[in-house]
């Protein structure tokens, strides 16, 4: 008896999921192990069985379709066919998807979506059927490679920063549930509030404009960070998808270099690289942020800054959408207080204030 091909389908319409696991089942080849709304539930139904063959939205609640591709690619390369309304021929989104290692795209229309379902059954099942026989480990995705950590960018070794003083830098990292943290925290944040730099992990073109959204929310200035930024109160610099953000003093200023450079830790950016960049040339004279994300990227870094007089805060696991950064920096000892979401803007607001006490 030749094995079935296992299926599973994420696309935050039950509509779909319905007439595509339909269209699926209709061929005695195809078994479809589970059809779930978001990559965050498909990834907790994958520990149990992993799929032969994933079907998935570009538009997902939780995390994006493209950044769900990336990771499976990375950690377990499987066949993907994307199946979306964002992925007409041409457009940004099928060539990120393809490049991130789709080996098919569906595009769904925007209206008249069941009969198209009805119509299209036949292309989704050879979809499948040919992705199956995709061999995606040659694609050189970076499962293939090494982790690199942040000295693949920026050496550990270096003297402590200047002592502390009222001039201070807050930096904050995160990846899953990280867009919603992030609009919780900054749009909470006074015009005064100190310089704020981030590491959001997502892909490149979505920064810019997930950075102007923030900023048309915020009293402080958010915007896409860009090379030799200055960073100063009232502002905050997310760093551009697809390229590494560190921190540096130049003279009496901090300003922030933007470059690109291998994956660490998969990522680019990377949190573990900014972090490390604060430790080195902040020291003292930072907080350290760690908010809801998957795997490890940042615990060290963090560590790093804690161990050079920063201090340091994680997102609790109730309010995370994925409590993996945070725990995986809590085990490393780098965190001096854990809270939830909704305490993250007093407590910046009150290291400000705090600090400026210490220091006169």
């Amino acid at each position: 008896m030749v094995d079935k091909i296992k299926v599973m389908i994420v696309d935050e319409s039950a509509v779909v999921r319905q007439f595509v696991t339909q269209a699926l089942v209709s061929d005695p080849g195809i078994e479809v192990i589970a059809a779930t709304s978001d990559p965050i539930l498909a990834l907790e139904k994958m520990r149990l069985i992993w799929p032969d063959v994933l079907i998935i939205d570009i538009e997902t609640p939780r995390m994006d379709g493209i950044t769900f591709l990336k990771k499976i690619m990375a950690e377990h390369p499987t066949p993907v066919v994307v199946c979306s309304s964002l992925a007409e021929q041409g457009t940004q989104a099928t060539f990120k998807a393809l490049a991130a290692g789709a080996v098919a795209i569906i595009t769904k229309p925007k209206f008249g979506l069941k009969s198209f379902l009805e119509d299209a059954s036949g292309d989704i099942v050879q979809a499948v059927l040919s992705a199956a026989k995709a061999n995606v480990r040659t694609l050189g995705m970076t499962s293939n490679r090494p982790k690199l950590s942040a000295d693949a960018v920026l050496s550990a070794n270096y003297t402590p920063a200047l002592k502390r003083t009222t001039d201070q830098v807050i930096a904050i990292g995160t990846s899953t549930g990280g867009t919603h943290a992030l609009e919780a925290v900054l749009t909470r944040l006074p015009a005064t509030s100190l310089g704020i730099v981030i590491v959001q992990h997502m892909p490149a073109v979505f920064t810019a404009m997930f950075a102007e959204r923030l900023h048309t929310l915020s009293q402080i200035e958010v915007r896409e960070a860009q090379n030799g930024d200055q960073v100063i109160p009232g502002r905050a610099l997310i760093a551009p998808g697809g390229k590494h953000m560190m921190l540096r003093r130049n003279g009496t200023q901090y300003i922030v270099d933007v470059i690109d450079g291998p994956l660490v830790n998969r990522h680019k950016p990377s949190v573990d690289v900014l972090f490390r960049s604060v430790a080195k040339f902040a020291g003292a004279n930072a907080l350290g942020i760690i908010m809801t994300g998957m795997g490890d990227d940042g615990a060290r870094g963090l560590k790093e800054m804690h161990d050079a007089g920063a201090r340091t805060i994680a997102q609790d696991e109730a309010s995370c959408v994925v409590f993996g950064m945070p725990k995986e920096a809590i085990k490393l000892g780098a965190v001096d207080l854990t809270l939830p979401l909704d305490q993250i803007p007093a407590a910046i607001v009150s290291h400000g204030a705090n600090l400026t006490k210490e220091v006169q």
